[in-house]
């Protein structure tokens, strides 16, 4: 929200509402801003701009001698200018290439040595004397757009006001060292009312704690003028009273359209809002000035696209297949729940959003209806979301504007247009009006507030007096009844946030000033907080997964619905969002994988041919819902390890989802497991059944090249390769592995023991089992390790590893696994004859149990 100091000290000179909102300069208001309103992100010397433009009286203007487009203009600016060649007049001449100079009007002119206000903030380009066409001309007198008024650049800028030539342009505009102040809009998301300046004005003077009045016509029930002549009839319909609570119209007629007055271009300029013409502007302006927003319809384009003989404005939703093309060009078929206002086939405009094209106030518009309603935030905030509409209408809605302040803001623009464009009243103020009786009656939103004053200073740690309390709300105009130790607060009609005791202690806390609040520490136990245990179980896989060669990464908890069909999983087992950060963010994700996967094709092609990714975060799923329906969380830790493909032929043997195994297995031995159970995928899938969010992790994963992880006896996850239709889809390499695994097991798991590493020498063999093809290579090496567990030496510490995986071409019924063995003892040197002993008691009960045959 940008505001102007010199704007709001003539608002508030102009309806006698208070004093300079600045008596202490602009840095002490800029201080407390930031203090008691709101954030302060900007300020801005808005005025230093127009330093050194002059007003000045065009004395003659006669034709260029030597170009047919261009005049040379002798202009009268009071002497003012200094080092300029004047005439024995003491006239100085311009050249002037605008279609509308002519001989008695005033000017804008920037003498040489002036920047030109359009360039000041970007390139500054400082003006001199230099002759255009053998004729030297001193400066130049500008255009709206020159003097960053506008974008018109059609014809010089016509000073409208009644002032001596030489007058400085800032200030006959009120612009002399004017400052703007822009504020985060975020902070007033509870206070509609400050998205106007006469509500930053009253909030001005609140914080400084001074009284505040609103002007006169600032009122819920103003009194507006009989049609005047000829009447145009306007019909309004509202078919959605609970998302239109109120809807106001009036037209005017006879309305001359064009270009609005300099002060209103300057008045815009301040705010950032480029000029249309004089209506337009005007609604934007009251807009600016109050928070409601008003639309303007061309009345005879609304009756030509009316059924009947008079103009009809019909609150409704779109119907099927309907489209409106909007006043920024951009067509669109309404989502289904839109609010509009259409005739009865034809659609008008976005409520509360955006007006259409076809019915835009322009220079051939003669009649007008002026609309003023209120529309449901909820509903405005989904469509502007859903079509890309950003509106300063939608940023003020989005807060809840009062409804109970739209007839005054109507007959305040009423009044603007039938004095500075000559319209008349040409129909009743019609007012749809569905608020509820004692809302109208009480005139607030809410019902009065009723708090003590020990409530409010037990909360604030204040000793406020019941009569200071009233006090500083009455500055900012509230209705205070004290009773005793009772205040009875009633919040005026623009406030639409006061609705509990609570409220009304935050609204005095900020109006005297939390700054002033006692400067006590608080007690507090000294107990230290209890350890948070899943981050530290993060902390632990980051090192663990760190130190292994891996890269963490942080990605988006939403995934588009093509990425999970690449990755083979259901969608519709996902919450999609209704109103999504992104058309590429649609649902939440099943798992984490496919985020990662989604990373590995973009990271080969920069270069990197060989990494590996992780990221611990969140999936959700429908299947898995808390007690009220909510979506359930659940930590998962996921990575995936790739290799481009010419490094995988050069560097890498065997398959990759040993390299993704390598990865789990270094996280889980820094968690104290010392073995990894895995099993088939589809053994694994009886334990899983009914837990479709599991099922949907499996999904990316080929089930014939990867296994299903067990810890303490359950599924604790999946590691392995992915299927070929994935890899296609997400341009994998074909050495490509991960895994993805419940954090929720390694929060669970043993603390781990130390234990030292014997001192004396290991002994490493290996032995090769010759097995039928189709055991699975886990079956193997589990019953190797739990036999070397049960009959190795005493104090002695061992590990088993594979080596390779071996098949002949013509034996497709047997394949060969060998192990090596690692052993070493804590009490003295091992021998070979053990270990071959060791090895031979290994295999005599594979062939036994297994049909093993050692080769």
């Amino acid at each position: 929200m940008k505001i102007s100091t010199n704007l709001i000290r003539f608002i508030n000179e102009h309806y006698d509402s208070a004093g300079d909102p600045a008596p202490n300069g602009v840095d002490d208001l800029v201080q407390k801003i930031g203090a008691q309103l709101g954030a302060v992100e900007e300020v801005i010397p808005f005025g230093k701009k127009f330093e050194g433009v002059l007003i000045v009286r065009v004395v003659t203007c006669d034709d260029h001698p030597n170009a047919d487009r261009l005049h040379v203009c002798m202009v009268d600016d009071g002497g003012k200018a200094e080092g300029v060649e004047r005439d024995e007049n003491g006239y100085v001449q311009v050249v002037c290439g605008a279609p509308n100079v002519r001989t008695g009007m005033r000017a804008a002119w920037l003498p040489p040595g002036v920047t030109v206000p359009s360039t000041y903030d970007s390139d500054p380009f400082v003006l001199e004397a230099r002759e255009l066409r053998g004729v030297i001309s001193n400066g130049m007198m500008a255009s709206p757009k020159e003097l960053a008024l506008g974008d018109s650049h059609e014809g010089i800028l016509e000073i409208d006001a009644d002032v001596a030539p030489g007058t400085p342009f800032a200030e006959a505009y009120h612009l002399t060292d004017d400052v703007i102040i822009d504020m985060e809009n975020k902070m007033f998301t509870h206070r509609p009312d400050c998205f106007g300046w006469l509500g930053i004005a009253r909030e001005l003077e609140g914080i400084q704690h001074r009284p505040y009045k609103s002007p006169a016509w600032y009122t819920m029930n103003p009194t507006f003028p009989d049609i005047e002549g000829e009447e145009l009839k306007l019909e309004v319909r509202n078919e959605l009273p609970e998302l239109v609570p109120r809807f106001t119209a009036i037209v005017l007629r006879d309305v001359q359209v064009g270009p609005s007055p300099v002060w209103l271009l300057a008045d815009l300029a301040r705010a950032g809002i480029r000029s249309i013409n004089n209506i337009v502007d005007y609604t934007n302006f009251f807009m600016l000035e109050t928070g409601q927003p008003i639309h303007a319809y061309d009345y005879d384009k609304v009756k030509a696209r009316s059924a009947g003989d008079h103009a009809a404005l019909v609150v409704r939703h779109p119907r099927p297949g309907e489209k409106i093309t909007l006043l920024n060009g951009k067509t669109i078929e309404p989502r289904a729940e839109a609010m509009m206002v259409a005739t009865d086939d034809h659609l008008l405009c976005v409520g509360g959003a955006m007006g259409g094209a076809d019915t835009e106030v322009d220079e051939h518009t003669k009649n007008i209806i002026i609309e003023a309603a209120n529309w449901d935030m909820f509903s405005i905030r989904k469509t502007s979301m859903a079509h890309g509409i950003f509106t300063d209408a939608v940023t003020r809605f989005n807060k809840g504007q009062s409804p109970l302040q739209n007839l005054a803001v109507q007959a305040k623009i009423i009044e603007e247009i039938r004095r500075f464009a000559n319209g008349k009243v040409a129909s009743p103020m019609i007012d749809d009006n569905h608020l509820p009786a004692d809302v109208l009656e009480r005139g607030s939103v809410h019902p009065p507030a009723q708090v003590t004053q020990s409530f409010i200073n037990t909360r604030l740690g204040l000793q406020l007096s019941a009569e200071e309390m009233a006090a500083l709300l009455r500055n900012v105009e509230f209705d205070i009844r004290i009773d005793g130790e009772t205040l009875t607060v009633q919040a005026p009609f623009w406030r639409t946030d006061i609705a509990i005791p609570e409220d009304v202690v935050e609204e005095i806390g900020r109006l005297y000033g939390y700054d002033h609040l006692p400067l006590d520490l608080p007690k507090r136990d000294l107990t230290p907080a209890p350890r948070d245990p899943m981050l530290e179980v993060k902390a632990a896989i980051r090192e663990a997964l760190s130190k292994a060669g891996a890269n963490e990464v942080l990605t988006y908890s939403f995934a588009h619905g093509n990425l999970l069909d690449k990755a083979g999983q259901d969608k519709q087992e996902a919450f999609q969002l209704s109103n999504a950060l992104s058309p590429d963010l649609q649902y939440y994700r099943l798992s984490l994988t496919p985020s990662l996967l989604e990373l590995v094709h973009p990271n080969i092609k920069t270069g990197h041919d060989h990494f590996a990714l992780f990221e611990i975060s969140k999936v959700h799923g429908k299947s898995e819902t808390d007690d009220e329906g909510l979506p359930a969380e659940f930590m998962r830790i996921a990575l995936v390890s790739a290799v481009a493909d010419k490094t995988a032929k050069d560097l890498f043997a065997g398959a990759a989802y040993y390299q993704g195994r390598a990865y789990l297995e270094a996280l889980l031995r820094h968690f104290g497991y010392a073995q990894v159970v895995c099993k088939p995928i589809a053994e694994a899938e009886r334990d899983i059944a009914g837990h479709t969010l599991i099922k949907q992790m499996l999904r990316p994963f080929e089930p014939h090249r990867s296994a299903a992880i067990y810890l303490q006896g359950r599924v604790a996850g999946v590691v392995g390769e992915y299927r070929a239709s994935v890899r296609k889809a997400l341009k994998l390499p074909a050495y490509s592995a991960g895994f993805e695994l419940f954090a929720s097991c390694l929060v669970e798991s043993e603390e781990k023991q130390y234990k030292p590493l014997p001192r004396f020498p290991k002994v490493e063999q290996d032995i090769c089992l010759r097995v039928h093809a189709a055991m699975p290579y886990q079956d193997l090496y589990q019953f190797v390790e739990d036999h070397l567990h049960q009959q190795r030496p005493d104090q002695t510490m061992h590990t088993l590893r594979p080596v390779d995986i071996y098949q002949r071409e013509n034996d497709s019924t047997h394949k060969q696994i060998t192990l090596r063995l690692s052993i070493a003892s804590y009490e003295r040197t091992l021998t070979d004859d053990e270990i071959n002993r060791l090895l031979d008691s290994v295999a005599v009960a594979a062939s036994g149990q297994l049909q093993a045959e050692r080769v």
